[in-house]
């Protein structure tokens, strides 16, 4: 008997610079012949690294694949300050060339060590935030002011792996690992502020999205070549949850949406029947162990 869910799952896509992660979905959808193709995670034309797209019922499981942590690797510019916070914005502001000079490596030590932790950060004017139902780049780019609020983030790494001094600007080379949420691209302009030169991104790439890293990625030209899934249903289910192991009558019963006893159990885990079928992701609430998303349903 074939499979209903041998054509669903996760693909890791290796993103190339120039694309918006739409442009990559549109790829995916000729390639797999199909719609029902979206991504978790949106990268800026700008940024290269790991995007995490869902083809058939893997669409459904990407509202549920929260990824606590994400990692980049990045270059920040001090001396000058763009629109968009990157390089693809237009100059705003440009530090006098002795000014940026003469910031020390203590400085720049000092600036960083602030942005590490739990901060306040203010996210981009151009993110994808959705404001009113419109995303926040789209209003700017129809003339509109935003001004979106600071939320709170942590960055759990921030650290420098190189540092280039120019004739006006800084280059620094930073490896980052932060809470999902937190803009890169704002850590530069922040830097860049704190310092009082200006800051902005060059150069992105995501390294991570939770448990899926550029090991497991391949290139959109690959992909689009040869269209395989990355990971199953099956698999991605239980490799981005605990796994809880059920009977093959508890499996049938959750993929009816009915419930099970408790059993003790914290957060959200992938229940798996003997033969590797993870069959929902089931959450204790009160007295019953109920399902948060059903990968195989009963009527499938």
């Amino acid at each position: 008997m074939t499979d209903p869910l041998a054509t669903s799952g996760l693909v890791v896509v290796d993103k190339p610079a120039g694309l918006t992660s739409h442009d990559v979905i549109a790829r995916l959808r000729r390639a797999f012949g199909t719609r029902r193709v979206g991504h978790a995670g949106t990268l800026d034309p700008m940024a290269t690294g790991v995007l995490v797209v869902g083809v058939e019922r893997g669409t459904r499981f990407l509202a549920h694949l929260v990824a606590e942590t994400k990692s980049y690797t990045g270059t920040i510019r001090l001396g000058s300050a763009t629109t968009t916070d990157d390089a693809e914005g237009e100059t705003v502001s440009t530090a006098a060339a002795d000014t940026v000079t003469g910031l020390d490596d203590a400085a720049i030590a000092a600036g960083l060590a602030d942005l590490r932790g739990d901060i306040m950060q203010k996210p981009s004017a151009v993110s994808a935030i959705k404001i009113d139902g419109k995303r926040a780049h789209e209003r700017v780019r129809a003339g509109e002011t935003v001004d979106i609020p600071a939320r709170p983030v942590t960055v759990h790494r921030l650290e420098v792996t190189d540092l280039r001094r120019n004739a006006g600007s800084i280059d620094i080379d930073v490896d980052v690992l932060c809470s999902s949420g937190t803009y890169i691209r704002s850590l530069a302009r922040d830097l860049g502020a704190a310092l009082g030169v200006g800051g902005h991104l060059t150069a992105l790439r995501r390294t991570s999205v939770g448990p899926f890293d550029v090991t497991r990625a391949q290139p959109l030209a690959e992909i689009t070549e040869h269209p395989e899934l990355s990971l199953s249903l099956d698999e991605a289910l239980a490799v981005s949850f605990p796994v809880l192991g059920v009977t093959e009558e508890e499996g049938s019963a959750l993929a009816m949406g009915k419930w099970l006893e408790p059993r003790g159990l914290k957060g959200v885990h992938a229940a798996v029947t003997p033969d590797g079928r993870s069959v929902a992701l089931v959450k204790e609430t009160g007295k019953r162990l109920a399902t948060v998303f059903v990968a195989r349903p009963s009527t499938l």
